[in-house]
């Protein structure tokens, strides 16, 4: 794309940094200084680089934009703006960080076209942001040159560097050599509290370097120079990372360069001097016609080379066309679901007692062979929580045919990563590490429920049932935690039948993330009588109904359905007709109508849970006089009998809770 001229370029820099610093000021909120700082940048990259298209931005073969330093957010809604996206109006600039704005406080995906991800958690973009390049790596050795090829740009900032998951990020886009991401880093200087040099003095360039990537320095201000190392970078065989040094809040007059023109409004007058200092005699929210005649021939030209693009899209086989168009759309292949459940029937002929990982690893054998979209992988546990299948061949940076990724000890990295290819398109990820370590990926984790997407976590190891590794490993409160984030759904299944259904509903679920919570001491087939209808995606259901008119019911998830199952038979023994419902995902139950609710909760009932973990939220199904049989602390290391012995968890104290309870 053809350069502008110099004082083009200065005027439309100069729309970036004014309708940005507006919209702080309007708002009396926000972050007017790296938008300012990083308008040259920022103009460079839309006007010379960036493969784009306004009126059809979510045209698969276009380049991703990803602002990392979120808190930069109107830098990104007034590029929006500038180009023509629909969605962004003047007015929503003004109304920036408003109730009910799509120009919210840092960029929230869905809320308007051109917004590629979430960020704002500092570091979470530019991990995302490899996810996105893998996503292209992989749709590109799946369709070809012709229909993928694009790059991936992020904006980060010196916060989403010293975040430690920008480590994981930049040392697996190495090692992938992923070549179409480019990092432009605002290397500013300048964090809220002051000067970075109070807190990190790391060479950046060398850091970067060491992982495997293309790294310089430039002049952030001088539009030729960002150009040419934007070349350099769209022409590399590595990753590359453009350090771009810059002066925050460039044009303020008392402000420039300092920590005020961070994370505050600039004020009146000082935004009054900036606009004389940088030649800008508009007034707020002005832009002039020609200088936005000029960013919108910007955002025009996309539309030929997509016009070009959907030619050969167009020219495909039809066979390879419906591939395509599947995986993008993220529908599931035809076939997959009876090929699961004659996975499912097997099961309940054979029943196998395998621990739930194993379970898991089975159903995804089946999956996986039917579901080409799917993309598995695990942060150096591949043999312990079974997520690799002879039909995911793993990934590298030679070969991007495979499946499966070897993300290595990088779990808050893999669920970034996780969180871009499920935003890219055209896969279904998945990835496994033990329960207890979805803390190192907690930030990944909410991000995939705040922005609905289908990333699904394969979490091992769940309970005191893991043995000898002890407390450290023995997760009893991250159930609660994950059950307390909005949007993600938590199953625990209790054994082969459920593991299945519930990769089921997790796939068939759209809207957002699922964590399979899964054993790694066997236990035997409860469900032995087949069935096509899916009872674990009603969340829970009665598993085994009293014989009798009914006094107790027992809820249970995962490997404690069966000591529910053994205390529900000496209650029975003793003529206590006692129900059994299995409960692998509360998130679903409480999505049925209240009837179904209250005929498996038993109304009238003594209620006591059964669950290898704390008590919290147990008690909107148990009341608060139920009782439950579980953890109140961490665990201890010794073999998973004797801990459940150790620590009640057993057939006899469910007995007691109940009798004392009658």
């Amino acid at each position: 794309m053809n350069a502008v001229s110099d004082s083009a370029h200065k005027n439309m820099a100069n729309a970036i940094r004014f309708l940005s610093a507006d919209g702080v000021q309007k708002a009396n909120s926000g972050h007017p200084g790296m938008p300012m700082g990083m308008a040259d940048v920022a103009t460079v990259l839309f006007s010379q680089h960036l493969k784009f298209d306004p009126l059809k931005p979510d045209w698969a073969d276009r380049d991703r934009f990803v602002l990392s330093a979120g808190h930069g957010s109107m830098l990104l809604y007034a590029l929006l703006y500038l180009n023509g996206y629909p969605d962004i109006t003047l007015d929503e600039l003004k109304n920036f960080r408003q109730l009910g704005s799509k120009t919210a406080g840092h960029p929230e995906y869905g809320h308007a076209a051109g917004i590629e991800t979430t960020t704002g958690p500092l570091g979470q973009g530019l991990a995302t942001a490899v996810g996105m390049a893998l996503g292209e790596r992989l749709l590109n050795a799946r369709f070809g040159d012709d229909i993928v090829d694009h790059n991936t740009f992020v904006i980060a900032g010196d916060g989403c560097l010293m975040e430690g998951i920008s480590h994981e990020a930049i040392s697996l886009a190495g090692n992938l050599n992923l070549s179409k991401l480019i990092v432009l880093f605002d290397d500013n200087e300048i964090c809220i509290d002051g000067p970075t040099a109070m807190s990190v003095n790391d060479d950046q360039v060398a850091r970067f370097k060491a992982c495997g990537w293309n790294a310089e320095r430039i002049d952030g201000h001088d539009p030729l120079a960002i150009s040419a190392a934007i070349d350099r970078a769209k022409n590399a065989n590595k990753p590359s990372m453009i350090a771009c040094k810059t002066l925050i809040g460039k044009g303020a007059p008392t402000k420039e360069g300092t920590s005020a023109t961070h994370g505050a409004p600039l004020g009146d007058d000082e935004l009054a001097g900036a606009r004389t200092a940088m030649g800008w005699p508009h007034g707020p929210f002005e832009v002039p016609a020609q200088v936005l005649e000029n960013w919108r021939t910007v955002g025009g030209r996309g539309k030929t080379e997509r016009a070009a693009w959907t030619g050969r899209l167009d020219a495909m086989a039809a066979s390879r066309r419906a591939d395509f168009d599947r995986a993008l759309s993220g529908d599931l292949a035809d076939g997959w679901l009876d090929a699961l459940n004659a996975h499912k029937k097997s099961c309940s002929e054979e029943q196998p007692a395998w621990a739930t990982r194993k379970a898991s690893g089975e159903a995804l054998a089946v999956l996986t062979q039917a579901i080409p979209e799917l993309i598995g992988g695990s942060a150096d546990l591949t043999g312990s929580v079974n997520t690799k299948t002879p039909s995911t061949l793993p990934i590298s940076a030679s070969d991007f045919t495979g499946r499966y990724m070897h993300y290595g000890v990088r779990e808050h990295g893999m669920g970034a990563v996780m969180n871009g290819l499920a935003l890219h398109g055209g896969t279904i990820p998945y990835g496994g590490t033990f329960l207890v370590f979805a803390d190192y990926m907690k930030g990944a984790i909410r991000l995939s429920s705040l922005m609905g997407q289908r990333v699904i976590y394969v979490l091992t190891h769940d309970s005191i049932g893991l043995g000898e590794d002890g407390p450290t490993h023995q997760a009893v409160e991250t159930l609660a935690t994950l059950r307390a984030t909005p949007n993600f759904k938590v199953f625990r299944p209790c054994d082969a039948i459920e593991a299945a259904e519930c990769w089921a509903a997790a796939l068939q679920d759209t809207a957002g993330p699922s964590g399979m919570v899964l054993s790694r001491q066997a236990m035997p087939t409860q469900r032995v009588q087949h069935t096509d209808d899916n009872l674990s995606a009603r969340g829970g259901y009665v598993l085994a109904e009293a014989e009798g008119q009914r006094k107790v019911t027992l809820f249970a998830t995962g490997s404690e359905v069966q000591v529910a199952m053994a205390g529900r038979a000496q209650l029975q023994a003793e003529g206590i007709a006692t129900a059994v419902v299995s409960m692998p995902c509360w998130e679903l139950f409480d999505q049925q109508d209240e009837a179904y609710q209250r005929s498996v909760r038993g109304p009238g009932t003594v209620r006591v849970a059964v669950e290898a973990a704390v008590r919290m939220g147990w008690d909107k199904y148990i009341r608060n006089h139920g009782g439950f049989v579980g953890m109140d602390g961490f665990g201890a290391s010794a073999p998973a009998g004797q801990l459940f012995e150790h620590f009640g968890i057993t057939a006899e104290n469910v007995v007691k809770q109940v009798k004392s309870r009658l």
